[in-house]
């Protein structure tokens, strides 16, 4: 009896810890699972995520395509957002540059960050951006208006794929929100203004001193 009991007790303990890891891998797969997804996107250009390049297309092709911009600002950032330009129209590997206007309407600063994608989103895995303000959040002051530039080009092998024969039109979208960390980026902005203004100063008290001496 004491015997079948120990097997029970055993039994049971395996269960238990089997339970226990369970779902300890499922918290660390959701934990691990946006990570993931982000990168599957930028690799696949899943969901018509864009791609990231150092430098520009080694060659440039005859085929020409069309690139739509388009700027949509969440209610929650005081933000009026709208590209500079309607269309351009480049040749597959041809850099092209582009602007947005952003301006904080608000009466303090605020931080923005910038979510974005291409359509058609097959055309996500052939679309690359080298530069653009969406690579970082931004700060915008009282009333402040900015220009954004967005440096960019349309991978020539697209012509190689024939899933891809289709599009002669990419529109490029931001939605730009407001910064999930915002209150500490601006405390931060603000610590090293007020350095730099401490350390302008000084600079400028230093040489009367010297003068009188």
């Amino acid at each position: 009896m004491a015997g079948r009991d120990d097997r029970l007790r055993r039994r049971n303990r395996l269960i238990l810890g089997s339970l226990f890891g369970l779902v300890a891998g499922m918290i660390g797969l959701t934990y691990a699972s946006v990570p993931l997804y982000s990168l599957f996107c930028s690799v696949t250009g899943f969901g018509g995520t864009t791609q990231r390049a150092e430098q520009a297309a080694a060659r440039v092709l005859d085929r020409k395509v069309t690139i739509r911009f388009n700027a949509d600002t969440n209610s929650a950032l005081p933000w009026s957002f709208k590209p500079e330009q309607k269309e351009l129209v480049l040749k597959l590997g041809e850099t092209g540059l582009a602007a947005y206007r952003a301006e904080n309407r608000a009466a303090k600063p605020t931080v923005g960050t910038a979510v974005y994608n291409v359509t058609p989103e097959k055309a996500g895995a052939y679309f690359n951006k080298i530069q653009c303000f969406c690579f970082d959040e931004q700060i915008l002051e009282p009333g402040q208006v900015v220009d954004m530039p967005v440096t960019f080009f349309v991978d020539p092998s697209m012509a190689d794929d024939p899933n891809m024969d289709d599009v002669s039109t990419i529109t490029l979208s931001y939605t730009f929100f407001r910064a999930k960390d915002s209150e500490a980026k601006l405390a931060q902005h603000t610590a090293t203004a007020t350095s730099e203004a401490s350390g302008a100063s000084k600079q400028k008290a230093e040489p009367g001193a010297t003068a009188t001496n």
